[in-house]
């Protein structure tokens, strides 16, 4: 008897990051000086869903057919980890969406300060973050608009060719609540803020937070800076740049503003759909509109490991209406101005591991795959004891 759909198991990638790192990770270990967080997220990748982290066993009640099912490394870095988190991510925020317009706004760091974001990338994150949401809180507070924001910040770090890329996805509320707390402020149909204002605040911002960390040091060691106009150079050439802000027209509603953030949230610098074909020589992947291309694998992982973020870094943040701190007065102030009782969005809640995968993937996995019984986890056999080495006799 043929399985059910949901049944049926989901198609693995023909090939996946883990398989590189396996095969290249000695190599780039002898190429190039990775830190502790690199290293680990590479154990995690290389390591995830093998018989090294344990699992259990999927035996079907009806046939007798068992099959090991092996736990997943959890690193935030492995492609094949983020669906999980994503879902759990935006279930735990259903409560917080607003119904009205939301606009997509993107921040970008000039590319005469990627290198210094290669050298102190905690550093240069932070301040993306501290400057780009400051702008964004100022200038809505201002007079074009006159309101409190409510902002949800993601930082991506890399291009489709896996170079380094800073730059802030910011969702942000069309409109805000009014500085006095009396009523809820509109932005217009399709405009928020004046990008120009926008680049020019975010420039001006960013360039006094870097003289303030350079003036304690946090740049020592930086190549560039060991002449002492070094620092200065830089500046002057980033302060004559325009600094580019992107802003996109509003989403059609509450729902798609969570369908979007979960997109980004959780996504990785390269999935394994994206991954063509790799060898002892060359990696080839997929980069847009139907182009690939092709690095030494050396290459292919020293790019993916330049997006490892530090230990601890939280790359989603929110601010304004939708900080932690504003929650329980602001944002409650906000939801009663507009009328807002329940969690607006119809998105399903799943809320096992099990229902969520059901939910993503159209496969029940307490359903057997081959003739469609009830399945049951077991655990796996032990494996054999390791022998322990005995010193020679004397």
């Amino acid at each position: 008897m043929p399985a059910h759909d949901a049944c049926a198991a989901a198609p693995r990638p023909r090939l996946e990051l883990a398989e590189i790192v396996r095969g290249h990770r000695d190599a780039l270990e002898r190429a190039r000086s990775l830190n502790t967080e690199q290293r680990r997220a590479l154990s995690a990748v290389g390591l995830c869903r093998t018989a090294a982290l344990g699992g259990h066993l999927d035996v079907c009640t009806e046939c007798g057919d068992k099959r090991p099912s092996y736990n997943s490394c959890r690193n935030r870095h492995c492609p094949k980890c983020q669906a999980l988190a994503q879902e759990k991510w935006v279930a735990a925020r259903l409560d917080r969406v607003l119904p009205v317009p939301h606009f997509h706004v993107v921040f970008t760091l000039p590319a005469a300060l990627r290198p210094l974001a290669a050298f102190r990338p905690k550093v240069i994150y932070e301040l993306l973050f501290e400057t780009a949401s400051a702008t964004l809180l100022e200038v809505g507070r201002g007079p074009k608009l006159g309101a409190r924001l409510g902002i949800t910040a993601v930082l991506h770090t890399w291009t489709r060719q896996l170079e380094l890329h800073p730059h802030l996805h910011c969702v942000v509320t069309g409109g805000g609540l009014a500085l006095d707390g009396t009523r809820w402020v509109r932005a217009r149909q399709d405009y928020l803020l004046p990008v120009r204002v926008l680049g020019a605040v975010f420039r001006g911002k960013f360039l006094a937070a870097l003289r303030r960390e350079h003036a304690q040091n946090a740049f020592d060691g930086f190549d560039v800076f060991a002449d002492p106009q070094g620092f200065e150079r830089l500046c002057s050439s980033i302060t004559r740049l325009p600094w580019v802000v992107y802003s996109k027209k509003p989403f059609a509603g509450p729902d798609q503003v969570f369908r979007y953030l979960g997109r980004y949230t959780h996504r990785v610098g390269i999935a394994n759909s994206r991954l063509v074909e790799a060898d002892s020589a060359r990696v080839t992947f997929r980069t847009k509109d139907g182009k690939t291309i092709t690095l030494s694998p050396v290459e292919f992982l020293t790019r993916f490991v330049q997006h490892v973020l530090p230990k601890g870094f939280v790359k989603i943040r929110h601010y304004g209406l939708l900080a932690a701190s504003n929650v329980k007065t602001l944002l409650q102030r906000a939801r009663a101005l507009l009328s807002v009782v329940r969690p607006v969005s119809d998105l399903p809640t799943a809320t096992t591991w099990i229902e969520i995968l059901l939910a993503l993937t159209g496969r029940d996995i307490l359903c057997c795959a081959l003739c469609g019984g009830a399945v049951v986890m077991a655990a796996l056999p032990s494996p054999l004891p390791r022998q322990t080495a005995r010193a020679p006799p004397a």
